[in-house]
Parts: structure tokens; C-alpha cells; sequence
């Protein structure tokens, strides 16, 4: 891999991994479109420590309150109802899924997952599931003329049910084209969650496993045609624009709908399945060996 190469890559994942449109699937069709080879499941793992590193800093003030609250609750009982105490616990339980799948099926993530007409398939049916997601959101939101505004939840009303229901939502991300954020947020929303409420916990959630996932991947690094360099490279490229997205993504869920983002996943995947259909690029675009 090429200097320019993992620059083009790392300003890929940061652009990509905090949006509803799946960073791994955008690294793979980069690959496939310039004709440059796979830069594979490792070299995603771990320049996503760079993205998380960006959630780290961005939610500080959340991410320190709640590990403080929650070794406190370890030996004080009377901490054990604090709600970040909590959060902490809901975070670890609901990583435990895409932990237990990742580990089970890592070859399939690694080989089978990462063909383009899958990435195309999952990219339009999570795309529709975003959108149904989010009009129903709206329609909570908004109301209508035989219908009142309701109440969406907050963080506060999640639950261990929620927090597993969450975790399984992220887990269906180890499939390139369905997006870790995406899949969270639709699992929010259909539970009735604020868009502000759905994404923060995508975020916090996302930390533990994005982050054990990059360290596992760290043995796999300088591999093939992937060297350390330009990894390491790619990851603080990641880290740098992946902080502006997350503080741009944060205002704008406020105001606007995930709409954009819909359309943009469905029009992408129809024309890979074009593309691929076509012959004009293989399924298997970018797969040899490194």
C-alpha cells in the first residue's frame, strides 16, 4: 500500500464511520473502484482505533463520568442506581454480541462478507430500514391531524432488554454495508429512542468493541501489502477527520432527518448491483493477494 493510498483510505474512514452509510463498505468500494487491493478486515480494525480515539476526546466529559460512576458502584450499593453507574453496565453487556459473533465468525468477515454484491444488497435494505426508522421518529416528533406528538425516550429509560437489543443492532455491522452506526441508530428509533439519544449510545457503545476489535487486528498489521507505516498513517488521518464529522453529525441529527443518508445508501447499492451486473466490475474487485 502506497502512501497515497493510505492517505485517500484514512480520510475515507473518517469521513464514513460516524455516518449511517458503513466505513467498511466505503473502504472496500474505494479499494475496488481505483483498482488498489483490499485493504482487508485488519487494516478497517485498525484504523478505527483512530476514529474511536475521536469519540474518546469528543465524549470525555460523559465517557469519565461514567467509568468513575461505575467502579464506585463496585463496592458502594449505593451508587448501583446512579444512572451513568448504569450506563456503564449497559455498555458491557451490550458489546457482548458483536463480540461473541466477531470472534465466531471472523473468517467469514474476512473473506465471504466483504463480496461487493453483498455490500450492495445490505447497503439498500439498511438503507429502507433507516428510512422507515426515521419516519416514524418524525411522525413521533411531528404528529399529524389524527394524531399527538409523542414523547420519544431518553437515554435515561434504557434498560438491559434495550441494551442487548442495541448490541445485536451493532453486531450486524460485522457485515461490510450495514453500518455500525446505522444499525444502532434504526435499533433506536424503532424502540422509540430520540435521534439524539439513539446516536450518542451507537457512540459510546461502538468504544469497547471497536477498540478490542483494532487490538486483536494489531497481529495481522504489516501483512500482506499493508505495512505499518502507512496503517498508522491512515489512523491519525481517521482520528483527524473523524472528529469534525462526530461534532457536525451531533448538530445536525437535532434539526434534520437521516433522509440524505437513505437515499445515498440506496442509489450507491443499486448502482454496484449495476456495476456488477454489467460486468464493468467484479464482485470480487480488489481481492488479490497481498
Amino acid at each position: 500500500m502506497s502512501w497515497f493510498e493510505s492517505f485517500v483510505l484514512g480520510l475515507v474512514q473518517g469521513l464514513t464511520e460516524f455516518l449511517p452509510i458503513s466505513s467498511s463498505a466505503h473502504l472496500r468500494l474505494t479499494a475496488a473502484f481505483a483498482g488498489w487491493q483490499d485493504p482487508g478486515a485488519a487494516f478497517t480494525a485498525i484504523t478505527q482505533i483512530g476514529t474511536e480515539a475521536a469519540v474518546l476526546i469528543y465524549f470525555r466529559k460523559d465517557i469519565v463520568r461514567i467509568v468513575s460512576a461505575w467502579f464506585r458502584s463496585l463496592t458502594n450499593r449505593s451508587m448501583r442506581g446512579d444512572h451513568d453507574a448504569q450506563m456503564g453496565w449497559l455498555v458491557i453487556v451490550g458489546s457482548i454480541p458483536i463480540g461473541v459473533l466477531g470472534v465466531t465468525f471472523k473468517d467469514q468477515i474476512e473473506g465471504p462478507f466483504r463480496d461487493l454484491r453483498l455490500i450492495a444488497t445490505t447497503l439498500i435494505v439498511m438503507g429502507i430500514v433507516l428510512g422507515i426508522a426515521d419516519r416514524l421518529a418524525a411522525r413521533d416528533e411531528v404528529g399529524g391531524k389524527h394524531r399527538a406528538i409523542r414523547e420519544r425516550k431518553s437515554l435515561k429509560e434504557l434498560g438491559v432488554k434495550d441494551g442487548l437489543i442495541f448490541g445485536f443492532c451493532q453486531a450486524m455491522a460485522l457485515i461490510p454495508g450495514v453500518s455500525r452506526s446505522g444499525a444502532t441508530i434504526s435499533g433506536g428509533l424503532l424502540m422509540g429512542y430520540t435521534r439524539e439519544a439513539a446516536a450518542r449510545y451507537s457512540f459510546l457503545l461502538a468504544i469497547p468493541a471497536v477498540l478490542a476489535s483494532g487490538v486483536f487486528e494489531l497481529k495481522d498489521a504489516g501483512e500482506g501489502h499493508v505495512s505499518w507505516g502507512p496503517t498508522i498513517f491512515a489512523t491519525f488521518i481517521a482520528f483527524g477527520v473523524g472528529y469534525a464529522v462526530i461534532a457536525w453529525f451531533m448538530k445536525f441529527i437535532t434539526t434534520k432527518s437521516f433522509m440524505p443518508f437513505v437515499i445515498y445508501r440506496i442509489i450507491l447499492g443499486i448502482l454496484l448491483l449495476v456495476l456488477v451486473g454489467a460486468g464493468v466490475l467484479s464482485p470480487h474487485a480488489g481481492e488479490s493477494a497481498g
